[in-house]
């Protein structure tokens, strides 16, 4: 094993141990938390069955969220980062060590987007209600884009190279540093990712460590921060948690392929109606403050 995705490993065991040791000392200090129920372990097996499988899992969960009304908006985001790690943690360790893309390339790749993320995080942890519900509005229609993007085959032509150089290089890392932070309010990295680094001329293959890698040290890095301000729903977090494992197993080891054409456009009409949802309350939200 190469040095740098020893190092890449390790800081991913040593960053996912620092955010289940917050998450426990956040437990003891609260321990009238709400438990998971039924339903929010099936929504983690769902949609980290298919995260797994390509799709990717926060716009459906957060378009399921919408739908059913809880957890509340502004809880969506860390509920989303925290209650997702477990999950991208199982891919990171599956996907980094089974697609040699280049070493340094997957390295810096993931911790330009965890320093993204760790700002993210910050602000969004800050950020009001109605914002927090415009963001993830905007984070489900940018979602649903990229879907029909996909669908109907407008994403650019796959390149052939597993490693990037010069300007290149540069672009990449800027990129995702910026996918990192928009990960923390609910945009997922996979399709930004595959499309973006297709661009750069970079085999769609090579792009998978590195949208696996990112989740797993991005997610438990802005989950940290979602765990001490207390942003967060517990009982789905750790349902998605419980359910959200079983599901990547699933998908990598038994069924590996489905008609992914037919789910996204499922995807693409539930993600559509909660992202309309979502900005319709951020809009209700600013007609009573301003009638008051």
């Amino acid at each position: 094993m190469s040095l740098p995705k020893l190092a890449l490993l390790t800081a991913l065991l040593i960053v996912n141990v620092a955010f289940v040791a917050a998450w426990i000392r956040r437990a003891r200090e609260h321990p009238t938390r709400e438990r998971p129920t039924v339903g929010d372990v099936l929504i983690g097996f769902g949609t980290d069955f298919l995260d797994a499988l390509g799709i990717g899992s926060f716009a459906p969960t957060t378009a399921i969220y919408k739908l059913r009304g809880s957890p509340a908006d502004e809880l969506i985001p860390g509920t989303l980062n925290v209650g997702h790690n477990a999950a991208a943690f199982t891919e990171t360790l599956i996907f980094t060590t089974v697609v040699a893309v280049e070493p340094v390339l997957l390295a810096t790749m993931v911790a330009s987007a965890t320093m993204g993320a760790w700002l993210g995080a910050g602000v969004v942890g800050r950020l009001p209600r109605r914002a927090i519900q415009i963001c993830m509005g905007v984070a489900l229609l940018t979602a649903a884009v990229f879907f029909v993007m996909a669908n109907l085959g407008a994403f650019p032509p796959a390149g052939s190279a597993m490693a990037l150089g010069g300007w290149r290089f540069a672009v990449a890392l800027a990129i995702n540093f910026a996918l990192g932070a928009l990960l923390t309010i609910g945009i997922g990295n996979y399709a930004p990712s595959v499309v973006l680094l297709s661009l750069l001329g970079l085999h769609p293959l090579a792009a998978f460590p590195i949208m696996m890698g990112t989740c797993g040290i991005v997610q438990p890095a802005a989950g940290l921060r979602f765990i001490k301000s207390g942003r967060f729903a517990w009982g789905p977090s750790l349902g998605l948690v419980l359910g959200g494992v079983f599901g990547v197993m699933l998908a990598v080891y038994v069924v590996k392929q489905l008609p992914l054409r037919v789910l996204r456009w499922v995807v693409i009409v539930v993600v559509t109606y909660a992202a309309v949802a979502m900005l319709r309350s951020a809009s209700a939200r600013q007609a009573v403050a301003i009638e008051h």
